[in-house]
């Protein structure tokens, strides 16, 4: 099938120009059918549900996802988001010097950044570095754990996950990596071939937290099983010819970029600046273009394999447009952010 063959999946795009998939993906029409397939359950099988399926949600879902990122069947499961995720994690180590010390790259997703730095309360020496080459410099005999996401949300940018994770076992420490923003877009580098041979946990399940939000998994897995059908190699082959589209039309209009220009090194989404691009992103919603943008980085196209070509011209014609006839100035002061 051409990938523009499955927007008709999608409902919102028959509506507007949705450009913030990098962020929250637009719904697939079976989701919808899913959820009311849990309420459907709910209303009549009750607490029987749990042993019907509930509670295999968190590992059916999951290994859903271990499908596209290559993780083997058992070893994924569900959580409300990254965040706690990543805090679980932590909650495993033992954070006593000598080897009490998490290095990561300030551009963490500010969340994730924080439940980090909260360790500190309990022992951990926290460093935060500028760059993915400072934080392989910083990682030591002394680092414990590594925090990286392999795809920067700012700037959409790919991190060196091969090199980080070399330093980091070189060294005896451990590498939490973040997929949020790269999972279904950007394939992984082999990510259990790292090290000769794996030694798997016990089991997926001593991550979970108690009763799990089947509604959620119910909703997920329906856009991970397009995501598998399609194939994650076509998608981020698509994904680099559309972000260097994107890239050429900036270029074109004079704006700001602010994301890698090489695509090796380059997401399924593009950054740039314009003058209020607050109000700009305002009246871009107004207009049915949905994306979003970040305070100190600009505003954030991300297209995904069911976008077309025309629509990502629309939308930076769009934004050329409302900056030159000033029809932003209105929205100044009142916009809100993501």
């Amino acid at each position: 099938m051409e990938l523009t063959s499955y927007r008709d999946r999608f409902p919102i795009l028959e509506s507007t120009t949705y450009l913030i998939n990098h962020s929250l993906g637009a719904m697939p029409a079976e989701a919808e059918r899913r959820l009311q397939q849990f309420a459907n359950e709910w209303k009549t099988r009750g607490a029987r549900a749990w042993s019907e399926g509930w509670w295999d949600s968190v590992f059916t879902t999951g290994d859903l996802i271990g499908s596209i990122i290559g993780a083997p069947a058992g070893s994924t499961v569900m959580h409300q988001n990254v965040t706690v995720a990543e805090a679980i994690v932590l909650s495993c180590f033992d954070l006593k010097p000598p080897r009490n010390r998490i290095v990561f790259e300030e551009g963490l997703f500010p969340s994730v950044r924080y439940v980090q730095q909260a360790w500190s309360r309990f022992g951990a020496e926290v460093v935060v570095c500028p760059d993915a080459d400072a934080v392989i410099d910083a990682i030591d005999e002394r680092t414990l754990l590594v925090p990286v996401s392999h795809v920067l949300y700012k700037t959409a940018e790919i991190q060196p996950v091969e090199r980080i994770v070399e330093r980091a076992h070189a060294m005896g420490a451990y590498v939490c990596l973040d997929a949020y923003q790269s999972a279904g877009t950007v394939p992984l580098a082999r990510p259990f071939a790292f090290e000769p041979e794996m030694e798997p946990a016990p089991g997926a399940a001593r991550f979970l937290t108690g009763t799990p939000v089947v509604a959620a998994n119910y909703a997920a897995s329906a856009g991970y099983e397009i995501i598998r059908e399609i194939g994650v190699d076509r998608i981020r082959e698509n994904s680099i010819r559309q972000t260097a589209l994107l890239v050429d039309l900036v270029d074109q209009a004079g704006f700001e970029l602010t994301s890698p220009r090489d695509p090796a090194i380059r997401g399924g989404s593009v950054v740039f600046r314009v003058p209020d691009f607050q109000a700009v992103h305002a009246e871009l919603a107004a207009r049915e273009i949905i994306c979003d943008y970040r305070p100190d980085a600009g505003l954030r196209f991300g297209p995904h394999f069911f976008t077309t070509d025309d629509e990502i011209r629309f939308a930076v014609e769009q934004v050329g447009e409302i900056l030159e006839s000033g029809a932003h100035i209105a929205r100044l002061g009142a916009t809100a952010g993501f």
